[in-house]
């Protein structure tokens, strides 16, 4: 059997505004501890030049790998070769 809970949520504090009485639920304030999380200068100026490189490499591999698979997928392919080799027939004469 659970008896009768009760839970405080927030104090209420009546404040007068502009417009009269209203009230307020005060919670208890909570700070950040405002700790730095971020690398230092030096050891973020250390590890640059690892991240250009990766990154140059993946931009580099975006343009290079599509390119290799279609001239992969069209290397038996002749159409074109068959395209350009016949002879374009001359306007008829008026």
């Amino acid at each position: 059997a659970f008896g009768p809970t009760t839970t405080i949520v927030a104090k209420t504090e009546v404040r007068e505004g502009i417009y009269g009485e209203y009230t307020v639920d005060i919670e208890e304030q909570k700070y950040d501890d405002a700790e730095s999380k971020f690398k230092s200068k030096g050891e973020t100026k250390s590890k640059k030049g690892k991240y250009t490189a990766l990154l140059a490499i993946l931009i580099m591999g975006s343009f290079i790998v599509p390119m290799a698979q279609y001239f992969w997928y069209v290397r038996d392919d002749d159409s074109s070769d068959k395209f350009f080799a016949d002879k374009v027939p001359d306007p008829p004469a008026k």
